[in-house]
């Protein structure tokens, strides 16, 4: 399974971003997916799953009330929305991939390059 994390950027406090994760060399509709983060000089962190048919989901603390993960099965796609977003947000976000779901990385069986999401004060 290839994975694609994509749109990241630099925005500042308070700004929304739409996070992307494209995956493909597997039926999507089999695979749970995450997100994860890596802030600077921190380990990984969970952020968000979800259930390989898009209907189960579960956020870490931090952010579940700022953003909403989803998946696409016809277009074989993950999102992660993220709004009112802080500078501790500021990481490296990964979507990766597996035929089982958790909070703890080591769930999953699959794993891209991700896209750094920056949160200026």
């Amino acid at each position: 399974v290839q994975l694609q994390a994509s749109g990241g950027g630099l925005v500042q406090a308070g700004d929304s971003l739409r996070l992307s994760c494209a995956a493909s060399g597997r039926t999507f509709s089999t695979l749970a997916m995450g997100w994860f983060r890596r802030a600077p000089g921190k380990e990984r962190e969970f952020v968000a799953r979800i259930g390989s048919s898009g209907g189960s989901t579960h956020y870490d603390d931090s952010v579940k009330d700022r953003c909403t993960i989803s998946k696409d099965n016809s277009h074989n796609t993950v999102y992660l929305q993220m709004n009112s977003l802080k500078p501790e947000d500021t990481a490296v976000y990964f979507c990766p991939a597996g035929t089982r779901t958790g909070i703890r990385s080591s769930r999953y069986d699959y794993w891209g390059q991700g896209t750094l999401v920056t949160v200026s004060s």
